[in-house]
């Protein structure tokens, strides 16, 4: 890069790199947490006056570990699992609120647009990570179904898309705890414990050296000049 106090002047750049640990097991648990209380009530495990104990839930546990894994996504310069980590975070905020100021039991055309909005929102980082990280990617895949179903309820009204976006939520809370699972022992045995289905530049990341992990960094926003 070459220095601004003289035309023929360069100077190399330092970049200073900051270990994190990944959020993805942190945001993957708030998500189960979600949808699993979501889940009770739609499948009538739960009474529809939990429905504002539910809304507590989604604000107070789900929210945070959602939002904060999405901000240490950005500083791990890791914008798929960001991304999907923000919208879901904002999707639950919302449906907390709502839920607080509803009647129980009650349905929401505007609920049932921001839902489908999110199922379709989260194919950009599903799209983005493409092979390189399946298990991550099944995650967000079957979050997408989940409120797909879940706004299509809140659109219909109709009780068998109550009962099929519960027990989807059911199937996204086991692969939600799974990859939790999984990437938290990736994590501390530096090496796949339990199946997480990395390839290509996924699997490279446990496996490269430091100049291939950083070669590009000088390149990556919050590093070059514009966005």
């Amino acid at each position: 890069m070459r220095d601004s106090r003289s035309p023929n002047h360069t100077s190399p750049v330092v970049v200073h790199l900051r270990p994190l640990a990944s959020p993805l097991p942190m945001g993957f648990l708030g998500l189960a947490g979600g949808t699993f209380v979501v889940a009770a009530l739609q499948l009538e495990w739960l009474p529809p006056v939990q429905g504002h104990a539910v809304a507590i839930v989604l604000l107070a546990f789900v929210f945070p570990l959602q939002s904060a894994a999405a901000v240490l996504g950005f500083l791990c310069r890791d914008d798929v699992a960001a991304t999907g980590m923000a919208v879901l975070a904002g999707t639950w905020l919302s449906l907390g609120f709502i839920m607080l100021s509803s009647p129980p039991g009650s349905t929401s055309k505007a609920v049932g647009l921001l839902l489908l909005l999110t199922a379709f929102a989260l194919w950009v980082p599903i799209a983005a990570a493409g092979a390189g990280k399946l298990v991550a990617s099944l995650v967000l895949v079957v979050a997408s179904l989940r409120f797909a179903a879940t706004g299509v309820w809140e659109l219909s009204g109709a009780q068998s898309w109550k009962h099929t976006a519960g027990a989807v939520g059911l199937v996204l809370t086991a692969v939600a705890v799974y990859a939790s699972f999984a990437l938290v022992l990736e994590d501390q045995r530096q090496r796949p414990v339990l199946p997480t289905w990395r390839r290509g530049k996924g699997a490279a990341v446990l496996t490269g050296d430091w100049q291939s992990q950083t070669e590009h960094v000088t390149g990556e926003a919050g590093v070059r000049r514009h966005l």
